[in-house]
């Protein structure tokens, strides 16, 4: 189960990272946590960030960092809004470094410093507006079998 591998203490500080990242930035990061990934980890985190309605924010700008726990599987996912402009190895670079920190059995930290990386991207192609900017997703950790 993702529960036995994510404490209560590594949800908090995951979550405190996203709502880090998010108070500079209109972006919305999401993080979803299973057991097992039948298939291709994009194909599976595809379809969860459709699961988790995240193509429907107002400027496109939803990641998902999707892991796949024993099964060893992580990708990290943006809304076309996104794609659109970061710069070129942005979510190889993320994904390098989270998966260091896991080669390390450190979930938490690596989850919490690739949703810090992302960021700081958004944030210069995202800045927050102070004027109506709102939390439009769950910064909650979702879990899934």
């Amino acid at each position: 189960m993702p529960k036995d591998t994510i404490t209560p203490a590594d949800e908090q500080q995951i979550m405190a990272a996203i709502a880090e990242a998010e108070q500079n930035t209109s972006g919305e990061i999401r993080v979803h946590v299973e057991t097992n990934c039948s298939g291709n980890v994009l194909d599976r985190a595809t379809e969860v960030f459709a699961d988790l309605h995240m193509h429907k924010t107002q400027l496109r700008n939803g990641v998902l960092f999707y892991v796949a726990i024993d099964d060893h599987q992580f990708a990290v996912l943006g809304d076309a809004g996104i794609n659109a402009i970061v710069p070129e190895h942005f979510w190889e670079d993320i994904t390098a470094e989270v998966v260091r920190q896991f080669k390390e059995k450190k979930y938490a930290e690596g989850l919490s410093k690739g949703i810090l990386m992302a960021g700081e991207q958004l944030k210069s192609h995202f800045p927050y507006n102070p004027k109506g900017d709102i939390n439009e997703l769950s910064d909650d950790i979702s879990f899934g079998d």
